[in-house]
C-alpha cells in the first residue's frame, strides 16, 4: 500500500496551532479546474481564503479535499479545494505557517457541480516545467546580521512595523 501524503496532516496541524494561539488561519490556493471557489476573488490564478471558525461553516479537512461554506459579498458559497492545490497555510497576524510545492500544470476536472473553472480561464504564469523554489526569509523578530564593518555590503533593512502581514513567495 502506498504511503499517504504528509501534506493534509501538516495542514490540519498548522490550522490547529493557529486556532490554539488565537491566530486567523489563511489558505493560499492555486485555482484550476478542480477548485470550486468564487472566481471574482481569484487573482493571478490564486486565491487566499480565511478558514477560521468565525469565517467558515462545516469546515472539513480531509486527506484529499478541504471543504467548507463561507460568505463572499454576503452570499453563502460552498468552497472545495483539493489538498494538492494548496500553496500555503499561515497565520494572518504574523505570517507564520508552511508553504508547499504545487504543480502549475492544469489539474484534471473532478466534476464539482459545474461551478469549477476550466483550465483555459485560469492564467498560468509559469512556463511548463518550471518549479517554484522556496528560500529562507528572516523572521520579523530577528535582528539583521552585522556586516563586519565592510561598508560595501548593503545591510538588509528590518521589516516595516505595523500594517497587515503578508505571505511572500519567492520564485
Amino acid at each position: 500500500m502506498p504511503e499517504s501524503s504528509t501534506k493534509p496532516y501538516l495542514l490540519r496541524a498548522i490550522y490547529e496551532w493557529c486556532t490554539d494561539n488565537g491566530y486567523t488561519p489563511y489558505l493560499a490556493v492555486l485555482v484550476d479546474a478542480s477548485t470550486k471557489v468564487p472566481m471574482q476573488f481569484v487573482k493571478n490564478g490564486e486565491i487566499v481564503l480565511n478558514i477560521s471558525f468565525d469565517a467558515t461553516s462545516a469546515l472539513k479537512m480531509d486527506n484529499d479535499l478541504v471543504r467548507f461554506s463561507a460568505r463572499f459579498g454576503g452570499v453563502s458559497r460552498d468552497i472545495s479545494v483539493p489538498v494538492e492545490n494548496i500553496i500555503a497555510i499561515y497565520a494572518r497576524e504574523n505570517g507564520q505557517g508552511m508553504a508547499f510545492e504545487v504543480s502549475r500544470f492544469p489539474a484534471r476536472d473532478h466534476g464539482t457541480d459545474g461551478e469549477s473553472v476550466s483550465s483555459e480561464t485560469v492564467p498560468v504564469t509559469e512556463p511548463a516545467g518550471t518549479v517554484p523554489t522556496l528560500t529562507s526569509v528572516p523572521n520579523a523578530s530577528q535582528e539583521p546580521a552585522e556586516s563586519g564593518g565592510n561598508d560595501d555590503d548593503p545591510q538588509p533593512q528590518p521589516p516595516k512595523k505595523g500594517g497587515r502581514p503578508t505571505l511572500t513567495r519567492i520564485k
